[in-house]
This record gives C-alpha cells, sequence and structure tokens, in this order.
C-alpha cells in the first residue's frame, strides 16, 4: 500500500505563476478591501463590485500556467498516494494533472445559488454578471468561502490530514484559520517539509524539515528526495 503524502498549498505557489497573492501587508487585496469583495456584509453592500472583482480575479487565472511546483506534485503521485488540500481557488494543481485536490476556501471557476447553496455550477468563462440566475430564479454568486463564511471542506481536510505518513507545507504563512490548524492533526511523528522563503514558527511540532525556497525551486527538489527513498 502506498504511502499517503498530505500537502497543504497556499497562495506562494499560485504567485509564482503570476497570480496575486490574497493580500497585502495593509489588508487590501488588488486595491481592495478584502472584507468589501470577500464577505457576506460586502456581497450584500455592493454585488456588482463583488462580481467584477472576481471576474478579474478569473481572467487573470486563465492568463497564467502551473508552474515547476505545481507539477512537481503531480510526479510525486509515481510513488505516493498524494492529497493536495489547497487553500487557493485557483485550479492551477488541476490543470498541471493531479489527481486528488480538495479546495478549502471554494473554485473561482464555479458558481452556486445564492438561495440553495447546493446548486453549484462548473465556467467555463471568466464573466459571472448581476442577473445570472441559478435554475430556481436567484442570483449567482461566486463559489468562494468569504470571511465569515463555514468551511465546509474542513472536516474532510482534517481526515487526510489524521492518516498522512508525510505532511507537506508549501507557500502559506500557516496564518490563515482554520486552515493553518490543519498540521496539528497530522500523527505527532509525522515528517513535516516546509517549503517557503519566509519559514513560520512551527515549535510544537518535532521532526520538522524547513526549505526555504520559493515553491519552483523547492518542491522540485523535496519530490526527487522523497521518490528516492
Amino acid at each position: 500500500m502506498r504511502q499517503k503524502v498530505v500537502v497543504l498549498t497556499g497562495a506562494g505557489i499560485s504567485a509564482e505563476s503570476g497570480l496575486a497573492t490574497f493580500r497585502d501587508a495593509n489588508g487590501l487585496w488588488e486595491g481592495h478591501d478584502v472584507m468589501a469583495v470577500a464577505s457576506p456584509e460586502g456581497w450584500r453592500r455592493n454585488p456588482e463590485l463583488v462580481l467584477e472583482f472576481y471576474n478579474q480575479r478569473r481572467k487573470s487565472a486563465q492568463g497564467v500556467e502551473p508552474n515547476a511546483g505545481h507539477r512537481a506534485l503531480v510526479d510525486l503521485e509515481q510513488n505516493y498516494d498524494v492529497r493536495i488540500i489547497t487553500q487557493n481557488v485557483d485550479d492551477l494543481h488541476e490543470r498541471a494533472g493531479s489527481s486528488h485536490i480538495l479546495h478549502l476556501h471554494g473554485k473561482l471557476f464555479e458558481s452556486r445559488s445564492t438561495y440553495d447553496e447546493s446548486l453549484v455550477y462548473p465556467m467555463t468563462g471568466w464573466e459571472l454578471n448581476l442577473g445570472d440566475l441559478c435554475e430556481k430564479g436567484y442570483q449567482l454568486r461566486p463559489n468562494i468561502v468569504w470571511f465569515g463564511e463555514a468551511v465546509p471542506m474542513m472536516e474532510q481536510a482534517i481526515e487526510e490530514a489524521l492518516t498522512a505518513d508525510y505532511f507537506l507545507v508549501i507557500g502559506t504563512s500557516l496564518q490563515v484559520y482554520p486552515a493553518a490548524g490543519l498540521l496539528s492533526y497530522a500523527p505527532h511523528d509525522t515528517p513535516v517539509y516546509l517549503v517557503d522563503p519566509h519559514t513560520p514558527a512551527l515549535s510544537h511540532r518535532r521532526n520538522v524539515t524547513i526549505i526555504q525556497e520559493k515553491a519552483t525551486v523547492g518542491v522540485p527538489q523535496l519530490v526527487k528526495a522523497l521518490l528516492e527513498k
């Protein structure tokens, strides 16, 4: 039976493909107050702004390609059962070819009903506008988990973490909860590999290997080492 590698990825891996990271130090995202474009309150106040914001994110995402970090994780499937848990809403892991991807914060290329959240629709283009309705006649919104909303995939992510033989943390500051807490569910003796130029403190874990590199450099190095085990 193959050993299981659980991978938690964050904005850092997408940034190297040219996508803007989630927010900068002053809390702005592409010039917008994060709460104005990524909260239920922002949606109620100005749905047109929110729709346009995500239209631009989709347009940007369609113009970039998976990078060496994404592709190396696909290579890891040669010898391991690889489960990717991503905080990213883009589809770069899918386009790279990874087999098992769990999106904690939703998917950029999906819309869902504002009336019935089980009504989810794939998007092929980048535009979602006021007047685009679900089959029950209600406005569609981005299928994104906003601030203040529950993270529906969290329980499944915890189940994956509980059975990890290896746990990889790539391109995330481990600051956004509940995602940042996933590492605490991995068995205590599970080797942890952290790939990021800016390494967060992990004093509560033993058996941590830090690779202080960006994802396009550090992930291929790490995957090569794991495949040689």
